[in-house]
């Protein structure tokens, strides 16, 4: 089993943190991680938030790339139907170029309304403008000339240059949940790639789905990762006391308004749906994340290996407001006393 990054760069306000912090933590954590083990680095993204939560994904893991020489880098996810695709499919094609083949193109259709309100993008496009930016795409990835006519996008006799390294072109993950969604991804070959919102009971059933349509369709997926927030200390109480409020506010202000503003529904571990995101905190959400001292983690991880077999998990250690230095220590931690115990075949 292996281990990966995710990075955000969100930035509560009032947290004192300047705003290019985040970033640099980034940069200079990532050579140590790839020494240690790590085994990829992952960038979410979102747009027009308050925090600062990454909205160029694409510009970030290019100075991951630039920083990594192993590691493979990618987006998990970008908002496909906030971008032109013709340049989407070439600034992919630069940075798989720029990596050497190591990038990842993590994407999904999104559901934040006000993202898609400040872009001037109808909400109830997105699935289409979705798959058919993703069809345009992988038509540009050709590196030959081509021409496109669709509902949404179009182009004539145009050519991607350079071409990508990975050929046809590189591994294309998919971040949704809906059987529908999970069909369309089995259809286009694309991995799934597991939402940290959810808990372990509702990743099984997006298998399930998942699963059947691989099977159905006779196709093996290649690889089975999902995304944990992950926050490794000496002691349970130090890791809870350094992490806990960065939980609250990221499954309060995104998670929790998102499920309250009726975009996306969050489910508390008792099964409820979140209707007022004030009412969402820490203790609420226990099942989907990792936070504790290193024994508590190989035992939480132990459960994802016996019900979901991932491949990877992406381990979201750099969460709102908590200082580089700290996530330092966890990400050290981790590999030390965490990582070792699944460096083998389950």
């Amino acid at each position: 089993m292996k281990f990966g990054l995710l990075f955000a760069y969100q930035n509560p306000p009032g947290g004192g943190i300047p705003w290019h912090e985040p970033y640099g933590d980034m940069l200079t954590c990532l050579p140590r991680a790839e020494a240690l083990g790590y085994s990829s680095a992952f960038q979410a993204s979102h747009h027009v938030q308050k925090d600062g939560f990454c909205p160029s994904p694409l510009i970030a893991m290019a100075g991951a790339a630039a920083v990594t020489e192993q590691m493979r880098i990618g987006t998990s996810v970008l908002l496909v139907p906030l971008y032109a695709p013709l340049k989407l499919a070439e600034d992919v094609a630069t940075l798989d170029n720029l990596s050497n083949g190591r990038f990842v193109f993590g994407v999904a259709p999104g559901y934040v309304s006000q993202e898609f309100a400040a872009h001037n993008i109808p909400r109830s496009e997105r699935v289409g403008r979705f798959e058919e930016a993703l069809d345009l795409i992988t038509a540009a990835w050709s590196g030959e000339p081509f021409s496109f006519e669709g509902k949404y996008y179009r182009a004539t006799e145009a050519q991607v240059t350079p071409p990508t390294v990975q050929r046809p072109h590189p591994p294309i993950w998919y971040g949704v949940s809906a059987a529908s969604s999970l069909r369309r991804a089995v259809k286009r070959r694309a991995v799934q790639i597991m939402s940290p919102r959810h808990g372990i009971a509702e990743l099984k059933e997006h298998y399930a789905a998942y699963d059947a349509a691989a099977q159905e369709a006779g196709w093996q997926p290649p690889e089975r990762p999902i995304i944990r927030q992950v926050f490794i200390a000496e002691s349970t109480a130090r890791a809870e006391k350094l992490a806990a409020p960065a939980i609250d506010y990221l499954y309060r202000e995104l998670y929790g308004a998102a499920s309250a503003a009726g975009d996306r529904v969050l489910r508390g571990d008792d099964g409820q749906v979140v209707e007022q995101s004030d009412t969402v905190a820490f203790e609420g959400f226990k099942q989907r994340y990792i936070i504790g001292d290193p024994e508590f983690a190989i035992a939480e991880i132990k459960k994802y290996q016996a019900e979901l077999n991932p491949s990877e998990m992406i381990c979201w250690m750099h969460m709102p407001g908590i200082k580089g230095v700290d996530v330092a220590q966890s990400m050290e931690l981790f590999a030390k006393h965490v990582m070792p115990e699944f460096d083998r075949e389950f």
